[in-house]
């Protein structure tokens, strides 16, 4: 693969992130699609469709990744079944690394095994991928760019919803008719492993139900 940063320096990725300020997510799709092509993938773990029904719209074969970490709740993997079959997705499943096995959900190396070695096989070879990572989700998104520098994977980083609202990804999904994860209704807000994912109580932060009673916070997908 080329390195991109010989295409695309510092500078021009925080000015291309800066001018998509005001910009609306498709715009940034387009941009990404024109700029990136075939080399571009689009990472999600199904909470919502939000992210896949903007993409589609823009760039109709565009590669979706979901890493199936062998832990997920039920109603996320008929969920992920749902989308595709509306989308008719280009969907590629990722499995865990060998060795996973050895560490239960919640343990020491699961994540790194069974979400970030994963995605890392996953964009293997590609020059951009795709989040519908969102800077109201957590403090430790606060600061992300709409388009950056994934300095541990090589590769150029795309969020085209870092500037929305929950009141943003509640009202597209209304206006669109998009379905909705069936264990949203139930409390949880930020869902992930069955084993370390819990429904959010009245008041909470969304994302207090992950990793819940540890100062665990991410993954480490997103750096």
């Amino acid at each position: 693969m080329t390195d991109m940063m010989t295409l695309l320096d510092g500078a021009e990725l925080a000015g291309i992130s800066g001018r998509f300020e005001t910009a609306s997510a498709a715009a940034v799709l387009r941009w990404a699609r024109d700029r990136f092509g075939a080399s571009l993938v689009l990472a999600s773990s199904f909470q919502d469709c939000v992210l896949i029904d903007v993409a589609v719209r823009q760039f109709p074969g565009v590669e979706v990744v979901f890493l199936d970490t062998g832990f997920h709740f039920p109603e996320t993997l008929e969920y992920v079944e749902t989308v595709r079959r509306r989308y008719d997705l280009n969907l590629r499943v990722i499995g865990p690394t060998l060795g996973a096995e050895e560490w239960p959900c919640g343990t020491g190396r699961c994540c790194e095994l069974r979400k970030v070695a994963p995605l890392a096989r996953a964009l293997e070879g590609r020059g951009a991928w795709m989040t519908g990572l969102r800077r109201a989700e957590a403090a430790t998104r606060a600061e992300a760019p709409i388009v950056g520098w994934d300095e541990a994977r090589g590769l150029v980083k795309v969020n085209p919803l870092a500037t929305w609202t929950d009141r943003d990804v509640s009202g597209y999904v209304v206006d669109h008719g998009l379905p909705i994860h069936p264990l949203t209704s139930q409390g949880f807000l930020s869902i992930g492993c069955a084993p370390t994912t819990r429904a959010v109580r009245p008041g909470e932060d969304p994302r207090a139900g992950r990793w819940s009673g540890t100062d665990k916070t991410e993954c480490g997908i997103h750096l």
